[in-house]
């Protein structure tokens, strides 16, 4: 099983709409979508779920006022300054360390799970999807991001391709722990390089084997050379030039891949050559 993360070192660059594209050229895969704070990939490859389940990242505490005494031993203890007169409990400044629980005398403090959200085994036209959405204001998205690469390990395939987040964060190291190979997707532009310069010291760091694609490649050249040179310097590959090519955005909103929409037209040809390059 070979594991290939696609990721970006910002958003906008066309990182969802490559591994749409890869999704539709690869056979026998599972395609897991990590972006999860802001998933996307449903929205070309219309997932029909057959499996849900809650995603319990930790727990909160909450008082039983039947019990409570009111003797503020834990509003003492909460350095999270979560419980009010009342007594009350924020539950959104309360981060389940449990202090509050175990100080009370009287047992008033009851410690239970929160779902932080959900992950979904889904069935597409390009065979399985494991995706997830992550609570609005809800933290660890990596525990969710390697929940869910588990998740599609467990599914027999000869490849899983990983739709990452963007940036450097902690969904983007689960991301990409293990993988055989990271495809990074910039763009020509200042952010851009910026931005690779940093993904690239991040798989550097995990050791793992880097190549780039440059998508929307001939709207500013300049940069471009800038990235490959940047590249070069660093002995890695860039795989691919992408052009910039209105067809994708009506590629997106007919819910489909530029190679589904057209597969001859040069960007989906493209696409296909850096296919044969990294499979």
């Amino acid at each position: 099983m070979k594991q290939i993360a696609i990721i970006s070192g910002k958003g906008g660059t066309g990182k969802t709409t490559i591994t749409a594209a890869l999704a539709g050229l690869i056979k026998n895969k599972v395609v897991v979508d990590c972006d999860v704070d802001a998933a996307d990939l449903h929205l070309i490859l219309n997932p029909k779920i057959q499996e849900k389940h809650d995603f319990v990242a930790s727990k909160v505490a909450s008082i039983n006022l039947e019990k409570c005494k009111k003797c503020g031993k834990c509003r003492e203890v909460c350095r999270f300054d979560a419980i009010s007169k009342g007594p009350k409990i924020d539950p959104v400044s309360c981060e389940g360390c449990g202090v509050c629980f175990r100080v009370c005398p009287n047992g008033a403090i009851d410690f239970e799970e929160k779902i932080s959200g959900q992950y979904f085994v889904s069935d597409t036209r390009f065979g399985p999807l494991v995706h997830a959405k992550l609570g609005i204001a809800e933290e660890n998205s990596g525990r969710l991001v390697s929940l869910i690469r588990k998740k599609a390990r467990e599914i027999s395939s000869d490849y899983i391709l990983i739709d990452g987040s963007p940036g450097i964060g902690c969904p983007v190291i689960a991301s990409i722990t293990g993988a055989d190979l990271v495809l990074v997707v910039t763009e020509p532009t200042l952010s851009g390089l910026h931005d690779l310069e940093r993904v690239i010291q991040l798989t550097g760091h995990f050791k793992i084997k880097t190549v780039v694609c440059v998508n929307k490649y001939d709207i500013n050249m300049e940069n471009t050379e800038k990235i490959e040179s940047f590249c070069k310097s660093k002995s890695i590959e860039v795989i691919s030039r992408l052009p910039y090519d209105k067809l994708v955005n009506k590629a997106m909103i007919n819910e489909k891949t530029v190679i589904e929409y057209d597969q001859e037209a040069l960007i989906s040809r493209e696409i296909s050559k850096m296919w044969s390059v990294i499979q």
